[in-house]
């Protein structure tokens, strides 16, 4: 009489929003795992806020952190963008049209909060290991080895890399793929992550002059600001468009000194009409100097290694919405892990089960996390005045647009974004546009819209600027344009 297997053991490396809410949902699904973080500690003082959004709180709602979440934040109330000198251009009840198509308002939390309440609201802290570097990897047909910088070894069956967008993971993923199967991973995948920005970020105390919980979007040329209000607190950002785009394995980093120098240039460049950059960096209680990827890889598994949040899809700021794809992306890799684990009914899974697995996990997020990395690089160039055509979206297009517009159309994101299958969510807040995973569970079914209504604005952008171009050259040269 053989002995029975081992149960299914995933090794969760990175303990970050990924990492934290895998563990979560590896809980909620009864799966054995282990999170480690090379960190001394949980939350270190780093970054600045991280926006949840109604489909991140229905995540949250289901793993039992909602509640605690709500509680250190209040609601946000106004979108407000801002010409270069202060002037106000554009002030809207985003945030409420929000809440009333969703049933939940945006929280906004400092991220190293955000990461406690995670961390606090697990059911089984012993899971997460600190000082837990890794140092190597080694796959086999019936499990995976996890060496530590410590020298011990975690032993599983399905690693998990949650460790960011410069993931050692994922290092450790493409060489094993490119020895298995030489060429898997091309050198165009390997750069797919561009570095087109940098970002002074920090946090500080209260400032009156952009409000108690409003966001305040100051435009210039090829650079632009923005700040996030809570009563107790500002977090602000200043994105710089770089003179040149960087990829892997380029990192680039930058010192204290170069954050001083960066932001003595904007110093006297004003957030609002009566306040400067330079008052709120002199007040900060940190602030620092990052640079910011975007991409998608199109490989987020291979062998016994998965990937999941920055470390195969990495988003630009700007609508805070990394940190909800990041959860998203989670939430259907434990959805399909569940699935499987259930079926084998105590047995291990083979390699080619464990591999239908990812790829159906690969396959369902893909396209989502690259419209999603899309729409974010069109805001953060919008907001940056990037191009004729970007300023033109932030002056004339959206101000023009009625205020529920926008929220309208981010909807068809929040509506589309999954959640666990095997955690009911009853009692949870409805608000006038349906989730699209109740609407299919109930047989509605309806026409299929675009993920983001955002595209067809900027085609309709383009549309309009190019006869505003045309009427001003009929100004200029009335003989030549009419011939």
């Amino acid at each position: 009489m053989g002995y029975p297997d081992p149960p299914f053991r995933v090794i969760v490396v990175g303990a970050g929003v990924a990492g934290l809410t895998a563990s979560h949902c590896l809980e909620k699904a009864g799966i054995d795992h282990v999170v480690l973080e090379r960190r001394a500690e949980i939350a270190p003082p780093e970054g600045a806020s991280i926006a949840i959004y109604p489909n991140g709180s229905r995540i949250l709602e289901q793993i039992d952190c909602l509640e605690a979440a709500e509680a250190a934040c209040v609601p946000m109330d106004r979108w407000i963008c801002r010409r270069p000198g202060g002037k106000q251009i554009w002030n809207t009840g985003f945030f409420d049209f929000v809440k009333e198509n969703h049933g939940r308002d945006i929280l906004l939390l400092e991220r190293r909060n955000f990461l406690r309440i995670l961390y606090d609201c697990l059911p089984n802290k012993s899971r997460v290991r600190l000082n837990a570097g890794v140092a190597g990897i080694k796959q086999s047909s019936s499990g995976v080895e996890v060496a530590l910088s410590d020298g011990t070894v975690e032993v599983g069956d399905l690693v998990l890399g949650c460790d960011g967008v410069h993931s050692r993971t994922r290092g450790f993923m493409w060489d094993h793929a490119n020895k298995t199967a030489v060429g898997t991973i091309t050198a165009k995948e390997k750069k797919a992550m561009k570095t087109m920005w940098k970002c002074l970020v920090g946090t500080g105390p209260p400032a009156p002059e952009l409000g108690e919980r409003d966001m305040t979007v100051t435009h210039d040329n090829r650079y632009s600001f923005l700040a996030l209000t809570q009563p107790d607190r500002v977090f602000w950002f200043v994105f710089f468009h770089q003179d040149k785009t960087t990829t892997w394995p380029h990192r680039d980093r930058y010192t204290d000194q170069d954050a001083e120098a960066l932001a003595a240039t904007v110093a006297d460049h004003p957030v609002s009409e009566s306040i400067l950059f330079g008052e709120l960096w002199k007040k900060r209680d940190r602030g620092q100097l990052i640079a910011i990827e975007e991409g998608v890889l199109d490989h987020w598994f291979h062998g016994r290694i998965a990937l999941a949040g920055d470390a195969v899809h990495k988003v630009t700021p700007n609508i805070a919405l990394g940190g909800n794809t990041a959860m998203e992306s989670v939430v259907v890799l434990c959805n399909h892990i569940k699935r499987m684990v259930t079926a084998q009914q105590g047995a291990k899974p083979s390699p080619a089960t464990l591999e239908k697995t990812l790829m159906g996990y690969q396959t369902e997020r893909h396209a989502r996390a690259k419209e999603i990395m899309e729409l974010s690089g069109l805001i953060t160039k919008v907001q940056a005045w990037d191009t004729p055509l970007h300023k033109f979206m932030a002056t004339w297009a959206l101000p023009l647009q009625p205020d529920r517009t926008v929220p309208d159309q981010l909807g068809e994101i929040i509506r589309g974004a999954p959640k666990l299958e095997f955690v009911e969510i009853d009692g949870f807040a409805k608000g006038r546009l349906p989730w699209k995973d109740e609407e299919e569970a109930a047989g509605v079914s309806g026409v299929e819209k675009p993920l983001s209504g955002f595209t067809t604005l900027v085609q309709a952008s383009s549309a309009a600027m190019a006869i505003v171009f045309v009427v001003y050259l009929a100004q200029l040269f009335p003989i030549v344009v009419l011939q």
